[in-house]
C-alpha cells in the first residue's frame, strides 16, 4: 500500500495508513545485478559504497514519502520516523547493534532536489523535492553476507501476526526464482535490457561562448560582492537510435569506479537518475559522523610519470588549492557547534580515479547529540563544493544565472534506515535517462582566478564517465 497525500500541508502521511511489517531470509550467492535486472518494468534503486564493500538494492514499492520546499528534510525526517517507529519485523530478526540481521532491516531510497524551489520539467517529472521510497523488495550484501527483505504496509485493522506468514511464504518464492539462472550477474550475460547499437547523438545546449559569459559574470561578483566561489554547471544531451540500458549504463560505471558510490533512483520504469559519485556528503551511526571535502581536479595522464606530475601539479596549484580550503572551511564551521571531537586532516591528498584527480581531505567527528542523518544532511548541503562560498550568496548566484535546471544533480542520494542513520552522496558524475534519451551534467569550481577554457575543459572530463556508460563505450 503506498502512501497517501495527508498530514501536514506539502507532504505524504504514511504510519496514519498503516504501520510497517517485515521479512527477511538469507540471499545466498545472489547478485545485486541479477536482483535489479529480474525487476526490469518496476521501480528500482541502488546504493553501492565501494569503500566499505556494501550494497543496498530495493524494487517495487512499499510506501512513497515525498516533501516539499524549505521544510522537505523535516517533512521526510517526520514520515520516516512516523513508518519506522510502529515496525514489525518477522523472520527472527532482530535490532541488536552487531546482530548481523541487522543489515535486513528495511531501509528507505531517495534524494533531494538541489533546491528547495525545485519544480520537475519534461526531463524531472517523476522526481520530487525530497522524495523516498521504501522498496516492496531489499537486497543488501556486505563482506559475503546477503539477505532478501519483504516490506508492506497493513491496513490498520490487520494484525502482523496473521500477514507475516504469507510475507514469509512469498519471501521464500522471490529468493527461490531469483536464486536460480545466476548466470550473467556482473552484465555478461541474459537478462539485460537493450543498450545503444549505434554513437549516440550528443548535443552539448550551452555553448562556449556563453560558458565563457557565465564564468566572466562570476569573477565580476567576485570583485563586487563578498562571493568569493561559484559552482557552475553544463548538460550534455544524449539521444540513442534504441532504449537506453539501465542496467547495463550502472554495471559500466560500478564496475569502471569501484571507489565511488553508484546509485540509482528509478521511481518509474524506464525514468531513472543514476551515477558512480567519489564525494560522500555525509555518513551517520549513532554519534559518528563522516564526511569530506573534495574540490579541486585535473586530468590523468598517459604513462605512471606523466600521471604523478600532474597529481604533483595538482597539491601545487594555488587556484586549486584555495578552492579546497574554503570547501573544508565550509564543512568545519558548519560542524564545529555539533561536534564533541572534530577530525580534519591538515592537509590534502590526491583522490585517483579513472579519469580524472581531486584533491580530497577526509573529516570525522563525533556529534554531541545522536539525532540521526537527516538533520546533518540539511546542515551540509550544498557544501561550497556544490554551492559556493558563502553558500547564500552562490545559490543566489546560481538561481540567477545558471541556464541549467540541476533537478536532483549535486543534491544528496542514499538512504535512510529505522534508527534514522544513514548514508548519501552528492550526486554528481551522473545522468537522468528517460527511453533513448538522457541528460549528464557536469560543474566545476569558480574562484577568481578561474580561465573560462580551463573549466569548460574540466567539466568535459566529468562527463566521460557518464557519458561512456550510458552509451555503451568500453573504456580502458
Amino acid at each position: 500500500m503506498e502512501g497517501v497525500k495527508g498530514g501536514r500541508r506539502g507532504e505524504y502521511s504514511v504510519a496514519r495508513h498503516g504501520r510497517l511489517v517485515s521479512a527477511s531470509c538469507p540471499a545466498g550467492k545472489l547478485a545485486a545485478a541479477r536482483f535489479l535486472r529480474a525487476a526490469e518494468g518496476q521501480e528500482r534503486f541502488l546504493w553501492r559504497d565501494g569503500r566499505q564493500g556494501i550494497t543496498l538494492a530495493g524494487t517495487g514499492v512499499a510506501a512513497h514519502l515525498i516533501g516539499y520546499g524549505r521544510g522537505r528534510f523535516d517533512a521526510i525526517e517526520r514520515q520516516a520516523s512516523e513508518l519506522f517507529a510502529s515496525a514489525e519485523t518477522g523472520s527472527g530478526l532482530r535490532r541488536g547493534p552487531g546482530d548481523s540481521s541487522e543489515l535486513a532491516l528495511p531501509r528507505l531510497f531517495g534524494g533531494f532536489a538541489f533546491r528547495e524551489d525545485f519544480v520537475p520539467d519534461m526531463v524531472w517529472t517523476g522526481f520530487h523535492p525530497g522524495h523516498f521510497i521504501l522498496p516492496h523488495y531489499q537486497f543488501v550484501s556486505q563482506e559475503g553476507e546477503s539477505w532478501l527483505t519483504i516490506n508492506a504496509l497493513l491496513a490498520p485493522e490487520e494484525r502482523a501476526s496473521s500477514v507475516l506468514p504469507l510475507l514469509e511464504e512469498a519471501l521464500a518464492a522471490q529468493a527461490e526464482l531469483l536464486c536460480k539462472a545466476e548466470t550473467g550477474v556482473d552484465g555478461q550475460a541474459g537478462g539485460l535490457e537493450a543498450g545503444p547499437g549505434d554513437e549516440p547523438e550528443i548535443a552539448y545546449p550551452m555553448p562556449y561562448a556563453e560558458w565563457a559569459q557565465l564564468v566572466e559574470g562570476a569573477r565580476d561578483a567576485f570583485a563586487r560582492t563578498a562571493l568569493q566561489k561559484v559552482v557552475l554547471a553544463r548538460t550534455a544531451q544524449l539521444r540513442a537510435g534504441e532504449r537506453i540500458g539501465i542496467s547495463q549504463a550502472l554495471t559500466r560505471l560500478c564496475g569502471n569506479y569501484p571507489d565511488c558510490f553508484g546509485f540509482l533512483f528509478e521511481p518509474q520504469a524506464g525514468h531513472a537518475f543514476l551515477g558512480a559519485t567519489p564525494e560522500l556528503l555525509v555518513r551517520v551511526r549513532g554519534a559518528a559522523l563522516e564526511t569530506m571535502a573534495l574540490a579541486g581536479s585535473i586530468q590523468r595522464g598517459a604513462t605512471e610519470e606523466a600521471d604523478a606530475a600532474l597529481a604533483a601539479a595538482l597539491l601545487a596549484s594555488s587556484k586549486d588549492r584555495h578552492e579546497h580550503g574554503l570547501v573544508v572551511n565550509g564543512v568545519r564551521e558548519l560542524l564545529a557547534p555539533l561536534s564533541s571531537e572534530l577530525t580534519v586532516a591538515d592537509e590534502p591528498t590526491v583522490l585517483v580515479l579513472r579519469n580524472i584527480q581531486h584533491l580530497y581531505t577526509p573529516i570525522k567527528a563525533m556529534l554531541k547529540r545522536s539525532g540521526g542523518v537527516l538533520p546533518l544532511v540539511e546542515r551540509l548541503h550544498p557544501t561550497p563544493a556544490m554551492g559556493g562560498t558563502p553558500r547564500e550568496l552562490g545559490m543566489d548566484f546560481i538561481q540567477k544565472n545558471e541556464p541549467t535546471l540541476r533537478g536532483w544533480y549535486a543534491a544528496p542520494v542514499g538512504w535512510i534506515d529505522s534508527a534514522m542513520d544513514g548514508a548519501f552522496a552528492v550526486a554528481i558524475r551522473s545522468a537522468i535517462v528517460q527511453k533513448e534519451r538522457a541528460w549528464a551534467y557536469a560543474g566545476a569550481g569558480i574562484v577568481p582566478d578561474s580561465v573560462p577554457r580551463n573549466e569548460w575543459d574540466e567539466t568535459g572530463w566529468k562527463f566521460q564517465p557518464i557519458i561512456n556508460a550510458v552509451a555503451g563505450r568500453q573504456v580502458t
